[in-house]
């Protein structure tokens, strides 16, 4: 595997993150929206995964790319598979860290309610990861990390941007942290079609071999 980084609309991204482990780039992409047929881009995404995990999808061996992309099930047994993941999300378009807290929060809460799992627990830790993007201000190149551990079901975020100390907050309710991972690994429903498929064909390629 080559050590260049992978260049994401011009932001680079390195091909492996040493956590407690390295951990390699699988798929990337960009959340965007168009108005009036402008296409108006607001993160690039990389998406890190352990490279055992290709042993918890053996069932969808064989299967092309757009077959993977279109496969919710298989990106649940992704978001499943007892393997450490991170996102890093590096910011393109400048924005107020509310604005993105308040787009986490309604995609997380939606899916919660739609699954029968939205008590006060929920509610309070949703909160708190509000809260924890309140106060920041997504400068471009500012990078947010999501890290899920392979052991336990929690999340860590981190938020780094030019010329401030890293601010950190732990996401100690399971539910949350998984739909925090579904709102970005979702499959069809998930946040950047882009990075799904980028995922879903460097997949298959992995488990065609």
């Amino acid at each position: 595997m080559s050590t260049e980084a992978v260049m994401v609309d011009e932001i680079p991204f390195p091909q492996v993150i040493n956590t407690t482990k390295p951990l390699s780039l699988f798929g990337h992409g960009i959340t965007d929206i168009e108005i009036h047929f402008l296409q108006i881009k607001f993160t690039a995404i990389g998406v890190y995964l352990e490279p055992e995990i290709v042993g918890h999808l053996q069932q969808w061996k064989g299967k092309a790319g757009n077959e993977l992309g279109e496969d919710d099930d298989f990106f649940e047994a992704l978001i499943a598979a007892p393997a450490e993941k991170l996102l890093r999300i590096v910011v393109i378009k400048e924005i107020k860290g509310s604005q993105y807290g308040v787009q986490l929060e309604s995609a997380v809460r939606d899916r919660l309610a739609a699954d029968d799992k939205y008590e006060e627990e929920e509610e309070e830790a949703l909160e708190k990861v509000v809260e924890f993007f309140q106060t920041k201000y997504f400068k471009k190149n500012s990078v947010i990390t999501f890290h899920f551990p392979s052991t336990c079901a929690t999340a860590e975020i981190v938020f780094a941007t030019e010329g401030k100390e890293e601010s950190k907050l732990k996401v100690e309710n399971g539910n949350v942290a998984e739909m925090i991972k579904k709102w970005y690994l979702g499959g069809t429903r998930g946040v950047s079609p882009s990075t799904i498929t980028s995922l879903a064909n460097s997949l298959s390629a992995q488990l065609s071999k």
